[in-house]
C-alpha cells in the first residue's frame, strides 16, 4: 500500500452512475455569501459587479431595508481573496458596513451517486443560483451532532434518504432547488454544511425548512442552523446553458 497515493485518491470526488460507471473528479466548486448593512442605495452596486466579470449574485436583504447579500463562485478559491476582496474594498462596498456574522463559504460535494458527477459538481450550482425564473434564496450554515457520526453507514444513509426525498419532491415540482455545500474547517463557527434553498417564490422555500424539521436527521442530529440570510436576486451572473 502506497499511503500518499492512497490519501490523493481519497481528496478526490466520487461517484457511480446509475449504469455503474464509476466517476471521480478533483474539482469542485467554492461558493461564499457576503453580507452587508447599511447600503443606502443597493443599486448603485450593480454596475461594478458586472464590470468585474466575477460569476456572483447580488440580492438584496428582506430583513434589512439597507442589507444586501453577494453570493461568489469559483473552482479557484483564491479568487475570494484577489478579484473578490478588490472589488468588496472599492467604492461603493466599502462605504458599506460588513456583518461577519453571515459570512458563509463551502464547497461542492459528491454523494457517491451523482448520474454526471462534473456536472453536479461544477455547473449545476451554478445554474441553480444564476437561473431567472429563481430569484428569491434562502442561505444558511448547519452543524450536525457528533452522534451522527458515530452511526453506521447504512443507517446514516436512510437518514440521508429521508432528506433527499423531501428535497426532491420539491424540485420536481419548482418550488424550491437546493445547492448543499460542504463547510468543514472553513466556517469560523466549525459548521458542517451551508445550505442554499432558492425558487420563484419566498412561502415554498420555508415550508422546505418546516417540512425538513420533521424527519430524524433535524430532529435528532443537528446542533445548531443559521443564521439564516433570506434575500431576492437584484442581478445575477448570466445563467449557463
Amino acid at each position: 500500500m502506497d499511503p500518499i497515493n492512497d490519501l490523493h485518491s481519497e481528496l478526490q470526488e466520487r461517484s457511480v452512475s446509475q449504469e455503474g460507471t464509476r466517476q471521480t473528479l478533483s474539482k469542485r466548486l467554492f461558493m461564499q455569501l457576503q453580507v452587508y448593512g447599511g447600503c443606502l442605495n443597493s443599486d448603485r452596486l450593480v454596475e461594478p459587479v458586472r464590470q468585474s466579470g466575477l460569476e456572483c449574485v447580488l440580492y438584496q436583504d428582506v430583513n434589512d431595508p439597507r442589507g444586501i447579500g453577494i453570493l461568489s463562485m469559483s473552482e479557484d478559491p483564491a479568487m475570494f481573496v484577489t478579484r473578490l476582496r478588490q472589488l468588496l474594498t472599492s467604492a461603493p462596498f466599502r462605504e458599506c458596513q460588513p456583518r461577519p456574522e453571515f459570512s458563509m463559504l463551502g464547497r461542492s460535494y459528491a454523494g457517491g451517486y451523482e448520474q454526471d458527477l462534473e456536472d453536479w459538481l461544477l455547473r449545476k450550482p451554478r445554474r441553480t443560483v444564476c437561473n431567472p425564473e429563481w430569484p428569491w434564496a434562502i442561505w444558511y450554515p448547519l452543524r450536525r451532532t457528533g452522534g451522527f457520526a458515530k452511526l453506521q453507514p447504512q443507517e446514516q444513509g436512510t437518514i440521508l434518504r429521508e432528506h433527499a426525498v423531501i428535497g426532491r419532491a420539491y424540485g420536481e415540482a419548482d418550488l424550491g432547488h437546493d445547492i448543499r455545500l460542504a463547510c468543514y474547517g472553513l466556517d469560523s463557527r466549525d459548521n458542517d454544511f451551508v445550505i442554499g434553498l432558492v425558487g420563484k417564490d419566498l412561502y415554498p422555500l420555508s415550508h422546505i425548512v418546516q417540512s425538513m424539521r420533521k424527519t430524524r436527521q433535524t430532529s435528532e442530529f443537528i446542533q445548531s442552523m443559521g443564521p439564516f440570510f433570506v434575500g431576492h436576486v437584484l442581478w445575477q451572473y448570466p445563467a449557463l446553458p
